[in-house]
């Protein structure tokens, strides 16, 4: 069982036994390949959520209706990769072997990695929804294979063709997006278009939703390590998020790659705060509608 953090996610101070999602950090940054500080992002995304009401008015729903446990930031060895993903993949698996959805918090897109080997080994026929700017399909980052710019292509290493559908890239090299139109992924680039489909297609599978917020325009989203210009808007992204969690049979996700420090307003933080409040409002058991994209 898992330990109540201190500062907790607003509105999310369920006990673990009765919690239906448990929020878990992944503090780490080791592989960044530009600019690091997405190790502070849980810190700053607790405490940043406090200006925000538990009542979303876009679904009608409270935080304080929902069964949400928040475990904190896990204790990671900052500087071993391996290490890291196997800390990640254990309280994962605790929390699916205790009949619970886990919601990570990074941290750089690695993180993922952990959480999706722990969700194979309960739901092999597991698919993934990726969101993000950058294709992360290298077979290597200069030689180095766990690294946020290979972590979809280790995922795809357990899953096999087809079993990730990735929407609004627009940056990697050639080879990467060649690699996906292999029919190794369904890629699509640039924006969310063909996500409704999509959505029909995974009902009834087992979906893991892995969010990089840098999917979103850096008008939008300026704390994040690696922006790209040519991104999705707020309203684009929360419609989505929510049309995902709401229709289909989320059993894990994440929402990784805030880096507060290169937006001193505060600003970006409030968007990851609001995207992860919309999503664990969307994923409540007990739903009285559907919210169709």
């Amino acid at each position: 069982m898992l330990n109540k953090n201190i500062v907790s996610f607003i509105g999310c101070d369920a006990e673990y036994e009765d919690a239906e999602i448990v929020l878990y950090g992944a503090p780490f940054d080791s592989t960044t390949s530009f600019r690091p500080g997405t190790r502070f992002a849980g810190q700053a995304i607790r405490n940043e959520s406090y200006g925000l009401e538990t009542y979303s008015p876009y679904q009608d729903r409270d935080l304080t209706e929902c069964a949400v446990f928040d475990s904190g930031d896990l204790e990671l060895a900052i500087g071993d990769s391996g290490l890291v993903l196997k800390a990640i993949e254990e309280c994962a698996h605790t929390i699916l072997e205790d009949g619970k959805l886990p919601f990570l918090i990074g941290g750089e897109h690695l993180v993922t990695l952990g959480a999706v080997r722990a969700t194979i080994q309960k739901y092999p026929e597991l698919h993934i929804i990726h969101f993000d700017a950058h294709t992360d399909l290298r077979e290597d980052y200069l030689g180095v294979k766990l690294s946020h710019a290979c972590v979809l292509r280790r995922c795809w290493e357990r899953l096999g063709d087809g079993r990730i559908h990735q929407f609004g890239i627009r940056s990697g090299e050639r080879e990467e997006f060649k690699w996906a139109a292999q029919g190794h992924t369904a890629l699509h680039p640039f924006t969310l278009e063909g996500l409704q489909e999509t959505i029909a297609q995974l009902k009834g599978k087992p979906v893991y939703f892995t969010v990089d917020l840098d999917v979103l325009d850096p008008a939008y989203f300026p704390g994040t390590g690696t922006p790209e210009p040519g991104g999705i808007s707020f309203l684009e992204l929360m419609k989505a998020v929510t049309a995902v969690c709401a229709n289909l049979q989320i059993i894990g996700c994440d929402v990784n790659e805030l880096c507060p420090g290169y937006d001193s307003s505060g600003v970006s933080t409030a968007v990851a705060c609001k995207i992860i409040r919309e999503m664990l409002l969307a994923m409540r058991k007990t739903r009285e509608r559907r919210i169709i994209y």
